[in-house]
């Protein structure tokens, strides 16, 4: 018998871009159930200034749950009515017993429940990149230790410059993500407030108990949901926006620089290059004609997903402009830009933690590509010793120049072709100038940095590098 299930899916989130953790944040019985926990929190906060029976309250908040209220519900009152939070309030209120549901959504606007809904979604997605940010941090601090020692070709402008360690690559990395994870905890309190105060925010619904609704909504959730959730000191209808750009900033910021560290790997991993590569199964194919093939297939997608979470900060930035007290232009596209940003960074962090965590060396081409210019790449070293020797900076520089372009047009070590030269010749014997070409000779403080940089992060994150 074949089978003949059929999957309906049809963004990649779905089923290949995620994590269970953060797309669990954005399911839509997760932000029915968020939205239901503010309305309850409304009808507390009522009870609490004397607006409504506090038995009343405590009937929706009981009702206001997945438990009494589903999704599927929900949906055809809003495929009826057309508005999907008042689908919501007219779901919950066909649960309440004794009239309770005649308090539901008193006072308050749409965005009233959605905005204080969404700064707890944040939040809560926020603390899952923080943990995921931080899972990655630990091994790009490992591997800064473990290869502080591990000399390799330093390039700039794609070219050979002097040497460096991989070690140096991966603590640079990793002070990046160090500076992220400050970001989160700037970002924390901007997003994390709430609103409730009507239809333009000028709280005439609520009359002059609306400082203190608004406040004790606010402390209701901060309590459920565990995080200080404060309420804004102004707003009109709706939270302003810069404050949820802002959060798609950093979204993209930290992706700008999970692709950074992806490019590096697809450049070390080139066959000409060889240096260092992301891991490849037993069974992994590489392409579907070539056999021979180890693309860096994990990597270029890190790339490619990255794109996405730029080009969404556009659209973040141009819902701040909404119109007058508010319109509905920032609503749509909200639903598709705050999902896909978060979920699709913390699949990206997973996968590169994968990647950093079984990342190989190959030896012998990092030896290799350290011998490529036969020399010539340590020039810069040359030229600082002559200085001492008593030949001026720009002088060495145009000698080491010339001998470099020999060596390279050539094919020749540049040791031979300095031995030749008379004004090189006489300033260091041939010892000497075997040591200036040793590329271990010339990472300055390359391992010292990479040691304060991890001894700073295992301190502040209480890791332990073993």
């Amino acid at each position: 018998m074949s089978d003949t299930t059929i999957d309906n899916t049809i963004h990649p989130i779905e089923g290949r871009y995620r994590t269970p953790e953060m797309a669990a944040i954005f399911t839509q019985d997760a932000k029915l159930l968020r939205w239901m926990r503010v309305e309850a929190a409304l009808a507390q906060a009522h009870a609490f200034v004397g607006n409504i029976p506090q038995e009343a309250a405590d009937e929706i908040s009981k009702k206001a749950s997945l438990t009494h209220v589903k999704s599927s519900r929900v949906k055809a009152i809003e495929d009826v009515i057309h508005h999907d939070l008042m689908a919501m309030v007219k779901g919950i209120t066909e649960q309440c017993e004794n009239n309770a549901g005649n308090y539901i959504h008193l006072g308050a606007t749409s965005y009233d429940i959605e905005d204080t809904a969404t700064a707890i979604q944040m939040v809560k997605a926020l603390r899952v990149l923080q943990t995921s940010i931080t899972n990655l941090l630990t091994f790009l601090i490992h591997q800064a230790s473990q290869n502080k020692d591990r000399i390799c070709v330093g390039r700039t402008h794609g070219q050979q410059a002097i040497p460096t360690t991989f070690g140096m690559r991966f603590a640079v990395w990793a002070a990046e993500m160090d500076r992220h994870l400050d970001r989160i905890q700037e970002i924390i309190p901007r997003i994390a407030v709430g609103k409730m105060s009507g239809a333009v925010g000028s709280m005439a619904s609520f009359g002059e108990k609306g400082f203190s609704i608004q406040q004790k909504v606010m402390e209701i959730l901060a309590k459920e949901y565990d995080f200080p959730l404060q309420p804004v000191h102004i707003a009109n209808q709706v939270v302003q926006r810069d404050r949820h750009a802002e959060v798609l900033n950093f979204t993209a910021l930290v992706g700008g620089t999970i692709d950074k560290i992806a490019r590096e790997l697809r450049i070390l991993q080139r066959t000409e290059i060889g240096e260092m590569f992301e891991p490849f199964s037993k069974n992994q194919v590489g392409s579907s004609t070539m056999p021979h093939k180890r693309n860096p297939h994990k990597a270029e997608r890190l790339c490619s997903i990255a794109r996405i979470l730029k080009s969404n900060i556009i659209v973040g930035i141009d819902n701040i402009g909404l119109e007058d007290e508010r319109d509905l232009t920032n609503s749509a596209n909200e639903r598709i830009i705050f999902a896909e940003n978060f979920i699709l960074l913390d699949y990206m962090l997973h996968q590169l933690t994968q990647i950093i965590k079984g990342v190989e060396f190959n030896e012998a081409a990092i030896e290799r590509n350290l011998n490529f210019t036969h020399g010539a790449f340590l020039a810069e070293r040359i030229m600082v010793a002559l200085v001492d020797r008593g030949i001026g900076r720009q002088n060495g520089h145009e000698i080491l120049r010339q001998a470099a372009i020999q060596a390279r047009k050539d094919n020749i070590s540049i040791k031979a072709i300095l031995q030749e030269n008379t004004t090189i010749s006489g300033k260091f014997t041939e010892e000497e100038l075997d040591e200036l070409l040793k590329p271990e000779n010339y990472i300055g403080t390359a391992q010292t940095q990479v040691e304060q940089v991890v001894a700073f992060l295992t301190k502040k994150y209480s890791i332990s590098n073993k």
